[in-house]
Order: C-alpha cells, then structure tokens, then sequence
C-alpha cells in the first residue's frame, strides 16, 4: 500500500473559457474532460493535462463566477509547478510567455531545479521548473532529508542578481510549443502553507508514509522553514512541500478565485485506498466516505492545518466516458446527472473548445 505521485490539483476559476484559452492556447495542455461539479452540477468542472489526463498531469478547475479573489495563507497551497526537462526549454518557455504578454519572473536558481513563475487569469501562481539537479546535489542518495540544508547564499532572494535574471531569456521568439517543451509530464511539485512543519511532517510519514527528501528554507524567505516530502528519492511528480508560516505572522487561507481548493495523491488502486481510509481513521483524522467521480475514486482528508486533501485511484480514466481521440470536446455528465442534462446545459455558458493537437516535434 502506497502513494505513487500527484494525481491533480484543483483550483478556483471565475471564467471557464479564460482558464481554458490560457492552459490550452498558452501552456499546450489539453482539455480532457469538460463536465461539472459533481456536487455542484450548476458549475463547471474542468480538467487538463497531457494528452489522455494520466494522474499527476491533472490540473482542474471549479468555475465559481463572481468569486471573490482568493489569497496563499496557511491551510492553503502557495502554487504548483510543472515540469519542463532543461534549462534550455524553461528559457524557451520564459521567451514564448513574455511575448504573449504574461508576465514571467525569473530564472531563478532553486539549487535542485530552477524556474519561472507567472500567473493564471485568475491570479494562481504557476511555476515552471526544471527537472535537475535534484536532491542529491547537497547530500547523498540515502541521507536525503535528515538533516537541514542552507540554502546557498547567492539564491537568496537579497543576493541575487535581479537585473541579469531579469534579462536571461531564449534569444528568438517561439511561437510553437515543440514536443520537447512541452508540459506533457505534469506537475513538478505542489506547494502549500502550515503553521507548524513538525506536525505536516508527521501526517505525511507516519500517516501518508511518503519520505522527506529535504530541509531547507524558503529561498524567499529565508528565515523560514521549506520541506519537500515524495515517493521514494523524490522524483518531480510525486512532490508536495511546504512552507512553514507560524499563526502568530501568517494568515489563513482566502478561498476563492486563484486559489487552490484541494490537491490529491494518486493510489494504484481501490484496495489501497481503503487501506489509507483505515489508516486515517485509526490516526484520528477526519476522512470521508469512498465517492465515486467516475474517472476515479476518490477519499477526503485534510492536513493539519485544514487544507483538503485527496486520495484517488489511477484509474479508469478519463477514457470511460468517451474516445480518447475526442477528449474534452462536449459536455459529459455522470449517469446519476444525465437526467438532469438540460437543467444543467441552462444554467452553465456555452464554452469554445480550442482543437488539440500533440506538439511538434523539431523539424515537422
């Protein structure tokens, strides 16, 4: 019984079509699954992610329109990253983004990887990061984790270099996502805000049984804590980490729109989900029933600090419902909401699906 990786992140949009031009149009990811909130059906539910959603590409989105601006504080994520391979390609997509007129900050050297941040129509802010060097640059492969990392002078947020940072970018413009660029490996890792790392420590190695793979510090912010929990050494995609804000100079979370509204760990299967379920509540926490969302099953939690946090199987996917070929292209409802289909037609907007197709390769 384990934790294979990040399965999604969902979070809160106030316009379904401006979320779904920016992460199609901008970030190349497809749309797979266009339905609705299974327990809101009134709204929007949507997923991206490479070109079938497999766990741990999955970003989705409630469309809550009007919401109130949402705000990073404890009990909430911070944002989350997806992976690019090299440095090369991160340039590529800082030059791709800034053209477009998305602001972008960075690279910035993160001493395991280095990224660039930006921001969603909503305000979410979204990393981009690299896959290397990983953990092992500063300890060795069986010591990851046991002992607190300084981060290196010179990433500190007050060393660096703003200006030249601000002018490293790739030198020609690009105009098209090419296979090697292309988000198509999901997330990188998710971040979130607790008020006491001890205690989130805990809930993810006693509970979760993930490993610790580093301590080390908000390179923002140096004077407090950052740690990073995964799947065995680490791997980009099986992350969650946490910055520490203690209750007396941090806020709670806002929920609203730019904000997450929970993330999930992927489980292989139904057994093992009902085996953390077991886990959870002989550990004393709160945990919902199995729910059924068709594209997989899911259980709810929360961290120490409140934050909602799911457990969902691999599969079946998001092929049940529809051909693989057409993913995201109509509106589909579970079968207990299929009677309800013209109700709910009526009371969503009418969205314009963008045609996917896979990113090129060099030289197409």
């Amino acid at each position: 019984m384990e934790i294979t990786g990040l399965h999604h992140i969902t979070l809160v949009t106030r316009n379904a079509q401006r979320t779904i031009d920016f992460y199609t149009r901008v970030l190349g990811l497809r749309l797979v699954k266009l339905t609705v909130n299974f327990d809101a059906p009134e709204s929007y539910h949507l997923y991206f992610g490479d070109a079938t959603g497999r766990p741990g590409t999955a970003i989705t989105f409630f469309e809550w329109p009007g919401a109130p601006a949402g705000s990073p504080g404890i009990g909430g994520a911070h944002h989350f990253a997806l992976r690019t391979p090299t440095y090369s390609t991160l340039l590529r997509w800082k030059r791709r983004l800034t053209d477009l007129g998305v602001a972008v900050t960075g690279p910035l050297d993160r001493h395991y990887f280095t990224s660039i941040y930006l921001r969603d129509p909503d305000g979410a802010i979204v990393e981009i990061a690299t896959d290397g060097p990983g953990w092992t640059v500063d300890e060795a492969a069986d010591m990851l984790g046991m002992a607190y990392r300084e981060p290196p002078a010179e990433m500190i947020g007050r060393n660096r270099d703003e200006a030249r940072i601000a002018a490293t970018t790739w030198p020609e413009p690009v105009p098209t996502i090419t296979a090697d660029m292309a988000l198509s490996e999901g997330m990188h890792h998710i971040t979130a805000i607790g008020a006491d790392i001890e205690r989130t420590h805990a809930f993810f190695v006693e509970v979760l049984g993930l490993r610790r793979v580093k301590m080390t510090s908000n390179f923002d912010d140096p004077n407090s804590a950052h740690w990073y929990w995964g799947v065995g050494d680490g791997a980009p995609g099986t992350l969650i980490t946490y910055f520490e804000r203690k209750a007396e100079r941090g806020s709670r979370v806002r929920m609203g729109a730019g904000q997450t509204h929970h993330y999930a760990f992927a489980v292989p299967d139904a057994e093992a989900q009902l085996a953390f379920r077991d886990r959870l509540v002989r550990a004393g926490y709160r945990v919902s029933p199995v729910m059924d969302r068709v594209y997989f099953k899911s259980i709810y939690t929360n961290d120490p600090d409140g934050h909602i946090v799911e457990l969902a199987t691999a599969g079946p996917g998001f092929a049940v419902d529809e051909p693989a070929a057409t993913l995201g292209t109509q509106l589909m409802l579970p079968p207990w909401l299929e009677p309800h289909r013209a109700a709910i037609v009526a009371s969503v907007k009418p969205v314009q699906i963008p045609v996917w197709a896979p990113p090129q390769t060099l030289g197409d």
